[in-house]
């Protein structure tokens, strides 16, 4: 479990007086996206439905796959265009194998691939608030980027041990953040949300024995968050859980199904959502107007 959590940017300063100050103003809504390879592909249905419900979406934050598609959709990129992209994303797109003692490959084509979707650098220029969690792998705490370039904290999230090089920023060795952040729920309280609605995307089953290590590295923290009760959960006011368990790390071609599969379990937890959306509206004052039906 993180220790503590830090921040290598500035952008939270000052959002957590944006919250809700007048009866009639709405709560601000954050999207926290988990990790999960290709199966990530899910937050693409989940996004649409909340365009669709017309629920907006005021910040957001992002653990491994889920920075990728939030940083995409914090920039302005359309799911029309994100979900082209993910049918046609192959491994080589993002990783590019090499000999290390610290992992089997390079993911420095990650700064390339978000090109195909923004021609944002930093994150000043994204259009909602927005955040990427790594984690400190020498210290057992989470980081959180929130300004200056997205494509190295990219990297970072995405760092996947066992596979992909840790990446050195500033004196941290950085790795996945899902490793301490699944969901980061946490990350889009402390950008202003009064509602955290997490995306979680279970790591996986296997149903014979596993065939490389990513698949045995991949059930091990399976394994590690069935039988722990992560903080995230306890930031989250709802949590939406695509059935893709069975969608393999990169099972790009599942785009159809895995984005079916997010927007029929955003549905689903509609209700909890609009609930949880109710909670947080104050009620009218005393002497306000009254209100007239015939």
């Amino acid at each position: 479990m993180p220790r503590t959590r830090k921040w290598l940017g500035s952008a939270v300063r000052g959002l957590r007086s944006f919250a809700y100050g007048g009866a009639n103003e709405r709560p601000r809504i954050g999207l926290a996206l988990g990790g999960g390879f290709a199966r990530g592909i899910a937050h693409i249905g989940v996004l649409r439905v909340f365009e669709e419900e017309g629920i907006q979406i005021d910040c957001l934050a992002g653990t491994s796959v889920g920075a990728l598609i939030g940083a995409a959709y914090a920039s302005g990129a359309t799911l029309d265009d994100m979900e082209r992209q993910g049918s046609e994303t192959r491994f080589r797109d993002f990783g590019r194998w090499t000999l290390s003692r610290m992992g089997m490959a390079s993911n420095e084509r990650l700064e390339d691939f978000l090109r195909k979707f923004t021609t944002a650098r930093y994150f000043e220029e994204l259009r909602l608030p927005f955040a990427i969690v790594a984690t400190d792998i020498v210290r057992g705490e989470s980081v959180y980027f929130t300004t200056g370039e997205i494509g190295i904290a990219l990297r970072a999230s995405c760092a996947y041990p066992g596979l992909f090089l840790p990446v050195e920023y500033r004196g941290r060795f950085l790795v996945d953040g899902f490793l301490t952040d699944a969901v980061p729920t946490r990350a889009v309280r402390a950008l202003g949300a009064n509602i955290a609605i997490g995306i979680y995307l279970e790591p996986g089953e296997l149903k014979d024995k596993p065939r490389n290590t990513i698949e045995v590295i991949g059930r091990a923290f399976s394994i590690i968050q069935e039988t722990q009760d992560p903080p995230w959960r306890h930031a989250a006011d709802v949590v939406i859980e695509p059935d893709v368990h069975d969608v393999l790390w990169d099972g790009f071609i599942e785009t159809p199904r895995l984005i079916a599969a997010g927007a029929a379990a955003t549905r689903a937890a509609l209700p909890k959502i609009r609930a949880a959306i109710a909670r947080h509206i104050p009620p009218p004052s005393s002497d306000s107007e009254p209100v007239r039906t015939r």
